[in-house]
């Protein structure tokens, strides 16, 4: 399936989670089985590209793609997970939310010390989570030069952001406003 047929599966939502904001909802384009296999395809070959080692995904929708792609390329996955979730010690980043603060940890043991690590997520807005994890991974003795993602938001500048970073910023689909 082409990009634009995949667009053409997201479903618009107005006003969530709250006035004023027009959700971008991935669940109608992963209920669509052509549409989920393309869109993993399109990541993983992007994520062959960028020469994955590994693929790191943030809890939860990033676990549904990232797990996808690492699972067509052969390459391991390591969730990057909520606190509390994962049953060994952990490393963890706390960070900046819109409207809070929250949290991100992984099991250090899943990191090959200099293991290129691509991140995959569905949509980059501001990139609060996606510099989180990006900083977390390479604490944990990755490489983290490259983030894949379904949607961005660019009004939002969350890739901009990842890219300061000095990290490669891909995404599928662009879709204006917030």
């Amino acid at each position: 399936m082409s990009l634009s047929e995949l667009a053409a599966l997201i479903r618009d939502v107005p006003d969530f989670p709250q006035p004023g904001i027009l959700f971008r909802d991935i669940t109608t384009l992963i209920r669509h089985g052509d549409g989920f296999a393309a869109t993993i395809t399109h990541l993983a070959r992007r994520a062959r590209a960028a020469q994955a080692e590994v693929i790191a995904g943030m809890e939860a929708r990033g676990f549904i793609f990232g797990a996808a792609v690492a699972a067509q390329l052969g390459i391991g996955f390591v969730p990057v997970r909520k606190p509390g979730k994962l049953p060994v010690p952990t490393i963890g980043i706390d960070y900046a939310l819109e409207y809070g603060r929250d949290r991100l940890e992984i099991d250090p043991t899943a990191i090959d010390p200099g293991a290129r690590i691509v991140i995959v997520d569905d949509l980059i807005a501001t990139g609060g989570t996606a510099l989180a994890a990006t900083e977390l991974l390479r604490r944990a003795g990755g490489q983290v030069a490259h983030a894949l993602f379904v949607i961005d938001l660019p009004d939002l500048h969350g890739a901009d952001r990842l890219r300061g970073a000095g990290v490669t910023v891909e995404a599928l689909l662009d879709f204006a406003g917030h």
